[in-house]
């Protein structure tokens, strides 16, 4: 007998790969060696899947991985572990407990089984797309046209991979039960081991014409165009479901769910904070002491709003319902505008002038705020 492979290696995977690293690198493999699928090399398939199982039914087991990456595979020879023989090399490891179904329930059966049930319809998994849209479209929302690359029921077997006009048929090696069972004589008895069939993989069926265009899988591999409703109000990181627009289920599973989760680009003038919108507005120190009219952008468009006369830099004026619109609920946020005075620059001499002569009157010197001001200075260094 030849010697066997080193376990990491049969699978393809290193010895640090995760758990899930090792499931899908097993599915891998039993799909492609999978013996219905291989009928013009049947035996050398079926010598390569059942390699795969016995790999995957210790590698799995994070007791047996760790006696294994110990002591190699002589951690279950003569006994000291797990019987070895039978299918793939492997009876029950020493309790008879162990049963090879688990592998296929949890790629192709899902919701778990037992005794010799087969395995039932498994739900497709989700999927995740992300979304990039403008700050004005989370604002107001909009219809966005994605493309899905996904799993669909082929459409010329539907979903059964049987060539058209035939079946899949009951499998010969289980009756279709999806398990057969092993007896092991150990030194402490007769043990029975079950485990999922090998000729079905646990559907209590085989196809002996696979379809043409799936090659038995049952569904095929395309882009679908989805449109998808981006509600007003969204954020960064919302995330929209839409029901049924994730991968194919198995043997007439239902389809998995398709996830958009959204991110809103930064905008030139407007930044969110939670509905409200928040925007800074130039204004002159002229504009700023006398009052003035400004045209301020806003989602809708310009508006026309009153800086009143005296106006200082840092004042917000709020422009009620120019926000965001409210995600679960009516109405809109509002608008803050945030004022902002401009200190004149390169000014000519005679500015220079005038603003002397300004600064000089009387009134300039009596301001409230600043009078205050240079009350508290003179209070602090006495």
């Amino acid at each position: 007998m030849s010697e066997k492979r080193d376990y990491y290696e049969v699978l393809g995977v290193s010895k640090d790969a995760t758990e899930a690293d090792i499931k899908k690198a097993f599915r891998k493999m039993a799909r492609k060696y999978h013996p219905d699928l291989n009928k013009d090399n049947a035996k050398e398939a079926e010598e390569k899947f059942k390699e795969a199982n016995e790999a995957y039914e210790v590698l799995s087991d994070s007791q047996k991985r760790a006696q294994y990456d110990q002591f190699g595979h002589a951690a279950f020879e003569g006994g000291g572990g797990g019987g070895a023989g039978g299918f793939g090399g492997f009876g029950g490891f020493g309790d008879g407990s162990s049963d090879f179904g688990d592998i296929f329930d949890a790629f192709f059966g899902g919701g778990g089984r037992s005794g010799g049930r087969r395995q039932g319809p498994q739900r497709g998994d989700d999927l995740r797309y992300n979304l990039e849209i403008d700050f004005e479209e989370a604002a107001f929302g909009k219809e966005a046209e994605l493309t899905i690359p996904r799993t669909e029921e082929c459409k010329t077997c539907h979903g059964s991979g049987a060539a058209p006009g035939t079946q899949p048929e009951e499998c010969p090696k289980c009756h279709g039960t999806g398990q057969v069972q092993e007896v092991h004589n150990t030194p402490f008895g007769r043990m029975v081991n079950a485990r999922t069939c090998d000729r079905c993989g646990g559907t209590g069926k085989i196809v002996k014409k696979p379809c043409p265009d799936c090659r038995g899988e049952g569904h095929t591999r395309i882009r679908r165009k989805i449109n998808v409703k981006i509600p007003a109000g969204v954020d960064d990181n919302s995330r929209i479901r839409v029901s049924g627009g994730g991968e194919a289920g198995d043997r007439g599973g239902s389809p998995g769910d398709l996830y958009v989760y959204i991110t809103v680009r930064p905008h030139k003038i407007f930044h969110r904070n939670g509905n409200d919108v928040i925007c800074e507005v130039p204004v002159s120190f002229v504009q700023a002491s006398l009052g003035d009219k400004i045209e301020v952008p806003t989602l809708d468009g310009k508006v026309e709003i009153s800086v009143p006369a005296g106006i200082q830099s840092g004042t917000i004026l709020r422009m009620k319902g120019k926000g965001i619109a409210y995600l679960r609920g009516n109405g809109r946020g509002d608008q803050h505008v945030k004022v902002k005075v401009l200190t004149p620059q390169k000014l000519t001499s005679r500015q220079k002038e005038l603003l002397r002569e300004f600064a000089d009157e009387k009134n300039e010197n009596v301001n409230p705020e600043q009078k205050s001001w240079q009350d508290k200075i003179k209070q602090f260094f006495k």
